[in-house]
């Protein structure tokens, strides 16, 4: 199969596309834009390993320029799509370069959030999402450091909380403000919320929930100094990141007239409401077979969203249905997820909370939707196969941690 792929966005979710097309057999040119300086890297250590200084520039890259290069995927960093004529199927560069296309794929991920208050722009604000972001912040904890000053993270989700733990490593004092009544709210269970804001306080972190934030203070040069609260308290801070959610990069897909929805809408193959143009990662809300739609985030999503993109380019159907699956790591305790717990009606525990490892156990109408595991890679494990298969243990069997939920696999149980 020949013909002109253009892929807009160098990360996980473009990478894949591009690398699937080949490995598929696409012989055609494949062009992979990216606006950032680098290469395809790695997201998660940005917030963890890299923020830390424990892994070099060749550890977080994907691929280097020879290997793309081998695989003739022409990588083109430092550019910018500006533009998508559907009618020319042409796509617009910053510097006035047209890129023609016979399929066109977007992979343009997602942006943090930014904070609406008064002192908000100011400098040692900042939020997380590219390396460029996390060298500036790993910058200002070295300053607070030095200075003996304090962390302030806006936005008790994983990115905050992540950077929260690896500030504390090294001994910089951290206070987390969170507008909901517990961490992570929108994601786990109550039981396991409280059990973050317990670890973190063990730690030496100071969580102030419900709070409500009216401005950020700075000093005489423009430097943030603290951050205000609604009830007029004001916190000090040195270094402030604002970690309160990402929204996805949809606008060049909109403009162009594709079906966009809080993200650009695809079908379980990536398609667009454009019959040459796909999606995938962090930009793409698929639309599910109930009408719904779901955005995720996840280095899952990026990877099979990529390679249901390029089957799809390539005349072949390979939708992208499987369980849902995410990390995190904070301190020495691994969170992993499998499935998505919202609308679930049941939670059972397995395993001793206060021991190392223990998984919570999520329930609909007596099924099994989710399981979350902390430091128990055995359930987690177990828990995707079982989702995958349809399968699904009691509540009472979940509970029980000497019952192996890897017989109900072998004989295939289902509710």
């Amino acid at each position: 199969m020949t013909g002109s792929i253009v892929i807009i966005g160098a990360g996980l979710a473009g990478l894949q596309t591009a690398e699937a097309l080949r490995a598929g057999g696409f012989g055609g040119s494949v062009t992979l834009v990216g606006d950032e300086a680098t290469g395809p890297y790695h997201r998660p250590p940005l917030s963890k390993a890299w923020l830390a200084g424990e892994m070099d520039a060749g550890q977080l890259a994907m691929r280097g320029p020879d290997m793309l290069a081998r695989k003739q995927i022409d990588l083109r960093t430092h550019t910018r799509a500006t533009g998508i004529d559907r009618s020319s199927q042409t796509v617009t560069l910053a510097d006035g370069t047209r890129l023609p296309y016979t399929g066109l794929v977007l992979a343009t991920g997602s942006r943090p959030r930014l904070l609406s208050v008064p002192g908000a722009s100011a400098q040692g604000v900042l939020a997380l999402r590219t390396r460029d972001d996390a060298d500036q912040l790993a910058a200002g904890l070295s300053r607070c450091a030095e200075q003996g000053k304090p962390l302030v993270v806006i936005g008790g989700g994983f990115i905050g909380l992540e950077v929260a733990a690896t500030a504390r490593k090294k001994g910089i004092a951290v206070t987390v403000l969170e507008a909901a009544p517990r961490l992570l709210g929108r994601v786990l269970a109550p039981a396991l919320s409280d059990w973050y804001a317990n670890l973190h306080r063990s730690h030496g972190v100071e969580l102030l929930l419900n709070t409500q934030i009216s401005q950020l203070t700075t000093d005489a040069d423009g430097w943030v100094n603290g951050v205000q609260q609604a009830d007029g308290t004001r916190i000090p801070a040195g270094l402030v990141l604002v970690g309160i959610g990402a929204q996805a990069n949809d606008e060049l897909a909109a403009e162009a007239g594709i079906a966009c929805d809080r993200g650009i809408v695809v079908d379980d193959c990536g398609r667009t409401s454009d019959p040459v143009i796909f999606a995938a990662g962090d930009c793409a809300v698929r639309r599910l077979a109930d009408g719904t739609l779901l955005r995720l985030e996840s280095v899952q999503n990026a990877t099979e969203q990529g390679k249901s993109a390029a089957a799809a380019l390539l005349g072949q159907a390979r939708p992208f249905t499987a369980t849902a699956w995410f990390w995190s790591d904070q301190y020495d305790k691994k969170l992993q997820m499998a499935g998505l717990s919202t609308g679930a009606d049941q939670c059972v525990l397995r395993g001793d909370m206060a021991a190392n490892g223990f998984s919570m156990v999520h329930f609909k109408a007596g099924k099994l939707v989710a399981v979350d595991s902390i430091n128990a890679v055995k359930d987690h494990l177990q828990a995707r196969k079982l989702l995958d298969a349809g399968v699904s243990p009691t509540p009472e069997q979940a509970a029980d941690t000497a019952f192996d939920l890897a017989t109900l696999l072998q004989h295939g149980k289902t509710v």
